[in-house]
């Protein structure tokens, strides 16, 4: 490499990772909207992965139904779908890698166990209490006096890292003390989300996640196993939510917010592309494409707050056929 070649940026690559257990719905459409825009508006490349490991919840047909939703929108994708359990070895590989060098540690642990050992953690994530970290010299010998499988937890530490969201700016988190040990391979084998994306977006080369803000207490534990793996750091974009009028992000299970449904009743997806836009700061047409936004997007326009979504905002959509 010449000295003239040392300020090129390197490629831009995103992507849009959604999970085939539920039908996608308004507040995937504007994440995954504002993820591809970003990434087109910049030139960069955009990566689908369906994320289909959680083999428990993953349902037949939802994957077909993904890809027309996202055809629906306007949005493309370059190269070929990436399926996530295609690359199980690679994260079988780096969960071994992780036990080996003691950044992760067996835990024969059920659930159950772990709920009863932690009773005022808090509804949303029980704090992991160090139960199996050095009870075992190996996994062999646990496997024999408990008489079931272990999964695989990575060792963190009660350390405050201060990271970077390039949209919420600066902020604190600490892993350690929030939720503990952290699993990265459940105890059926599956590669937990945690490890799964962090290896998944390396092999992809990918430099800038945008994503919810539901996500960002997922942060801080993907950059500790980025780092144990000696993996790269995107750059971490967290956008506000699509909320009901209980101001609870929309879920797959709330049917009627459903892309499926949308489609199903008629409305005109340039309608839903503008609503969306518009609500992201963006200046447009009534009804607009994806497409026709790139030229003029600008991320800096979005609204820090999230977005309410209720009655009124669905009767005028389903009014725009």
């Amino acid at each position: 490499m010449t000295s003239e070649d040392t300020n090129v940026p390197a490629e831009l690559i995103g992507r849009l990772a959604p999970s085939p257990t539920g039908h996608l719905h308004i507040g995937h459409a504007r994440s995954f909207l504002l993820a591809w825009l970003n990434l087109r508006s910049r030139g960069g490349r955009v990566i689908l992965r369906i994320e289909d490991l959680d083999r428990e919840r993953v349902k037949p047909g939802y994957t077909d139904q993904i890809l027309r939703d996202l055809e629906w929108l306007g949005l493309d994708w370059d190269g070929p779908v990436q399926m996530q359990s295609d690359s199980e070895a690679a994260l079988q590989a780096a969960a071994n890698s992780l036990l080996e060098s003691g950044h992760a540690f067996p835990c024969f642990c059920t659930r159950k166990e772990i709920a009863l050992s932690a009773p005022h953690a808090n509804d949303a994530e029980v704090r992991y209490p160090g139960t199996c970290r050095d009870r075992f010299a190996s996994e062999a010998e646990g496997q024999a006096e408990l008489g079931r499988q272990a999964g695989l937890r990575f060792r963190c530490d009660p350390d405050e890292l201060q990271l970077e969201d390039g949209f919420r700016g600066p902020f604190t988190a600490n892993p350690g003390q929030e939720v503990g040990d952290f699993l990265i391979r459940r105890r059926d084998g599956a590669i937990a989300y945690q490890l799964a994306v962090v290896v998944d977006d390396a092999l992809s080369g990918v430099t800038e996640v945008l994503r919810g803000s539901d996500l960002l207490t997922s942060t801080a534990r993907q950059w500790l196993l980025q780092n144990a793996l000696d993996l790269p750091h995107p750059t971490w974009i967290h956008v506000p939510l699509v909320v009901d009028a209980a101001d609870r992000r929309l879920a797959k299970r709330d049917g009627d917010t459903t892309l499926k449904s949308l489609q199903d009743r008629g409305v005109d997806p340039r309608a839903l592309i503008s609503w969306l836009a518009s609500t992201a700061g963006q200046e447009c047409a009534s009804r607009t494409t994806a497409a026709e936004l790139v030229p003029t997007f600008d991320l800096a326009r979005l609204p820090p707050a999230d977005l309410p979504f209720d009655g009124a905002q669905e009767r005028a959509l389903l009014s725009q056929r």
